[in-house]
């Protein structure tokens, strides 16, 4: 297993079952607090919205501040920023101040700490090993989704939001810990190429945030109010979907290493265009509904590999990793809130969730027609030169 033997990566990793915690737990339940607390499920889609387009606003600053203090300070610095979200969402109670607030530092948590660790991952894992690698991490994520849901669920239901968003709070910032044996990686002033660099990749994170919006954010609320609105049985419904992308969640990561790329997008996406079918037919349908949500997380464990092998290993190639990653994530951020302003769009003229419940197809068709294109110039995983180029300068020795 020599795609064990990169002691950083596993620390990152490490950073990631802790921080996947989070996310699959208070994360998770974020847009359907929202929706409980009294915004309604349009300005919930909204409200993501204007998170995204704020990210995209603020996020070329984190080049001038990288440059400065480099990016393994960012990422812990990110990491403390996600924590404090999380307070300001257990505040909220309708669209208001609060509401406001938790925008505003969701944006800049996000930004923060999204680019950096992407690119930080980037720079510091091996291109021959990183469909392993990238597994092992949303294998992780997924084990660790199991129990993080059915937690959040009950605090919430038994202590209320405080609680559990307060742990959440709480829990993030430990994952800033293994970040201190981890090494950091300088970026360069000045770069030339890097924008051009990173086309490729904002073309990929501009279809994934398309597809995104509609199967996180719209597919979260569906699943909530389908299941009567019950914290409880939202969290069960997101355990059991854990449980089965925890069984499935190693297959795709070697196939892709192995040079089979081609297949795997052909796989990847091939099931996430089922699950939003299944999905489009499952509201106020319960069973339908757990179902489909479960089948989705074997989706997610087939298509993050495939998409973020192909972006990590441009990334790595390019004149500068976190430059590409602020780029691409730019991308991401037009996506995810075009797809959600469309979404929200639908449903305040009437239109029933289940048109919005297949937008996604727009963006995994855009997304299979690129991938495939990616891996049919890539047909095997070779191994990179010794020296990696972060930002136009070797990076540290690992």
């Amino acid at each position: 297993m020599a795609y064990f033997r990169n002691a950083t990566v596993n620390l990152l990793n490490l950073h990631y079952a802790i921080f996947a915690f989070v996310m699959t737990g208070g994360g998770a339940f974020t847009c359907v607090y929202l929706l409980k607390a009294g915004v309604p499920l349009r300005g919930v889609l909204v409200t993501m919205a204007s998170v995204l387009l704020a990210r995209f606003v603020i996020r070329p600053m984190i080049v001038r501040l990288a440059v400065r203090y480099g990016l393994r300070t960012l990422v812990i610095v990110g990491t403390i920023l996600m924590s404090a979200q999380f307070p300001l969402i257990a505040a909220v109670n309708g669209v208001g101040p609060a509401l406001y607030a938790a925008i505003a530092v969701m944006a800049i948590a996000d930004t923060v700490y999204w680019s950096c660790y992407h690119a930080y991952f980037a720079a510091l894992g091996d291109k021959e090993h990183r469909g392993h690698q990238i597994s092992v991490r949303e294998a992780i994520a997924a084990i660790i989704g199991i129990i993080s849901p059915l937690v959040t669920g009950s605090l919430l239901v038994t202590f209320g939001a405080w609680a559990a968003f307060g742990a959440a709070s709480v829990i993030t910032l430990t994952a800033a810990i293994p970040f201190f044996w981890t090494p950091q990686v300088e970026v360069a002033p000045q770069v030339e190429g890097a924008f051009k660099a990173a086309i490729p990749g904002i073309k990929l994170f501009v279809t994934d945030g398309w597809i995104g919006s509609g199967w996180v954010f719209v597919w979260q609320m569906a699943l909530f109010v389908s299941l009567g609105q019950s914290f409880v049985n939202y969290g069960g419904a997101l355990a059991i979907a854990a449980l089965v992308g925890a069984i499935a969640g190693l297959f795709l990561g070697r196939h892709i290493d192995a040079g089979g790329g081609g297949r795997a997008v052909l796989i990847a996406l091939g099931a996430m265009t089922l699950v939003v079918l299944a999905r489009a037919a499952s509201p106020g349908q319960p069973l339908l509904a757990v179902a489909a949500n479960a089948f989705a997380s074997v989706g997610s464990c087939l298509y993050i590999p495939t998409l973020m092998t192909a972006v990590y290993n441009q990334a790595k190639l390019s004149p500068c990793t976190l430059r590409f990653h602020v780029a691409t994530e730019g991308g991401w951020d037009i996506g995810g809130a075009s797809g959600s302003l469309v979404a929200a769009a639908l449903l305040w003229l009437g239109v029933p969730i289940s048109v919005a419940l297949l937008l996604p197809l727009i963006g995994i068709a855009a997304s299979f027609i690129q991938l495939r294109r990616y891996y049919a110039e890539h047909p095997a995983i070779t191994e990179l030169e010794h020296v990696d180029l972060i930002g136009g300068t070797p990076a540290t020795e690992r």
